[in-house]
């Protein structure tokens, strides 16, 4: 059973983002400590991290030094990363507003069927049918969908509701309490940020198959940490697609972040090697790793993952302290068979939901949480740096609901 009366809450951006934030004076003592000391040990390959400028190593490792990358972002730069207003300086919109947004499609496709619904004279059986035609048609699938009904059902029952529009609201509660009932699995997000980070950098690896986004939401996070303060480093893991290299090379310039990387068709462990050493000299807070597109049917692709996973518990064995699969929203229940495979290889722990803004589905993070029970943390709400918002049950599920205008 999975109903519960939640109270209105907003994202928590301090336990999304704001990871390790200090002190000016601090941090550059900080940093003096580490460059007066660090030696770095060489990669599997023989690579050094200390290459910079975009000049290749012996080993091919190149860093691309992003403009000021050792200075934090201030708010005259960019502002925080989300806030639950308009900034009005720079019309950054709330998580709020972008996650309505985003589902502008989803609620004038299957979601849009919903509002008939409710607007008949009383709760009959073909009420039932179609809430469980509109739900399976948007992608909840059928499991989750009989377990969300049963649940709206019970409390029917129980309560001796008689309007429909009584159902409507029972109905939202139990979608919001299925999405929250979903516990944490990593060690950065949830918990309201309280979570003891004894470890840095956060380490954050980033997985999915080809075609879903997942170099652009990399991009998205490292913004996001940039503009609160965090020192970003990206790894160019994904050493199969030359171009894979030079798009996070360009999204590095972009959003201010130095990026490690090889040549193509290289040891991708090395560069997730050479990546981790790199951090560690530059005091850098968080590191996200991008990974090859990999097929979640090839087990040959999925034992590379594996590698990457192991080289990164060698240099610090709490990590990595995410591990954030991308999904595309537009992939129905093929993205939970990816989902699956993933946490099987390498312990999906965290959610990013890219497309939706694309999409006239919006019930596949219902069945994700169902089915998976792996907590969605961001989702997509278009192509630029800024298109993003962590995701909320709560304001989720009112876009959903909310009538158009």
């Amino acid at each position: 059973m999975i109903h519960a009366t939640h109270p209105p809450r907003r994202c928590r951006r301090s336990a999304l983002f704001k990871l390790f934030r200090r002190k000016k004076d601090q941090e550059d003592g900080a940093v003096a400590a580490v460059e007066d000391a660090a030696l770095e040990p060489a990669s599997p390959d023989g690579a050094s991290a200390e290459a910079t400028g975009g000049q290749a190593a012996p080993g091919g490792v190149v860093l691309l030094e992003a403009a000021a990358d050792d200075a934090l972002a201030t708010d005259e730069e960019d502002g925080p990363a989300f806030d639950e207003a308009v900034i009005a300086r720079d019309s950054v919109a709330s998580a709020e507003e972008r996650t309505e947004q985003a589902l502008t499609r989803t609620k004038r496709g299957f979601f849009r069927r919903m509002f008939g619904v409710f607007e008949r004279s009383s709760i009959d059986d073909e009420l039932w049918d179609e809430l469980e035609e509109i739900l399976i048609l948007a992608d909840t699938g059928a499991e989750t969908t009989e377990r969300i009904l049963d649940d709206v059902r019970r409390r029917v029952r129980k309560e001796g509701m008689k309007q429909p529009e009584e159902v409507r609201e029972a109905l939202k509660e139990a979608l919001v309490a299925l999405l929250d009932t979903v516990e944490d699995k990593g060690q950065l997000w949830g918990a309201d940020g309280e979570t003891d980070r004894s470890f840095r950098p956060a380490v954050i690896l980033v997985v999915g198959v080809n075609g879903v986004g997942k170099t652009t939401s990399i991009a998205k996070l490292a913004r996001a940490f940039r503009r609160d303060g965090e020192r970003v480093v990206l790894a160019a893991g994904d050493t199969f697609r030359a171009a894979a290299i030079e798009q996070l090379k360009l999204w590095g310039e972009r959003v201010g972040a130095p990026v490690i990387a090889h040549q193509q068709g290289q040891d991708a462990s090395a560069v997730v090697f050479d990546a981790m050493a790199a951090a560690r000299k530059r005091n850098a807070d968080v590191v996200l790793i991008d990974t090859a597109g990999r097929l979640h049917s090839k087990s040959n692709l999925m034992e590379e993952l594996k590698k990457i996973d192991r080289v990164v518990q060698r240099s610090d064995p709490t990590a990595p302290h995410e591990v954030l699969l991308v999904i595309e929203a537009g992939t129905g229940q093929n993205g939970l068979a990816q989902a699956k495979t993933f946490a099987e290889a390498v312990g999906v722990t965290a959610i990013f939901l890219t497309k939706l803004d694309g999409t006239a589905k919006g019930g596949i993070v219902f069945a994700i949480a169902g089915q998976l029970g792996i907590p969605v943390r961001f989702i997509g709400t278009g192509e630029k740096a800024d298109d993003m918002a962590p995701f909320d049950a709560v304001n989720f599920v009112d876009a959903l609901f909310a009538e158009q205008d």
